[in-house]
């Protein structure tokens, strides 16, 4: 497995954990339906989360938050609308972004929420 993957998979990791702290009821993780996919599905105070989550060892291509793209944010729209149509009830919904940095001293968490497409 390529590293960038096995950075993916350590910062989706790192994501569930933050998430749940900071008061997330994780609903799904990694859901997929064809081509599409959201990294993680969370609720908090009933409302319904679509989270991209973008983990880097280094700032050398950028912040992680600058790594979700315009394109990358459509595709999890048309992702969540497929999910809304199979869970519909959701009176409230956003889209945020997880950006994690993984340091030598520590890791650095910077949730962007309620992301305009």
């Amino acid at each position: 497995m390529a590293n960038h993957n096995n950075t993916g998979k350590q910062g989706e990791g790192l994501a569930l954990k933050y998430l749940s702290d900071q008061g997330f009821r994780i609903l799904h993780t990694n859901w997929r339906y064809s081509r599409y996919e959201i990294d993680i599905i969370a609720e908090r105070n009933n409302i319904l989360h679509f989270i991209e989550v973008k983990t880097r060892r280094s700032d050398k291509y950028g912040m992680p938050e600058e790594g979700v793209t315009v394109k990358k944010f459509e595709s999890v729209s048309k992702a969540a609308e497929i999910f809304l149509e199979e869970n519909p009830g959701w009176k409230r919904i956003q889209f945020d972004t997880l950006a994690i940095m993984l340091k030598n001293n520590g890791t650095e968490y910077f949730l962007i929420e309620d992301v305009a497409l």
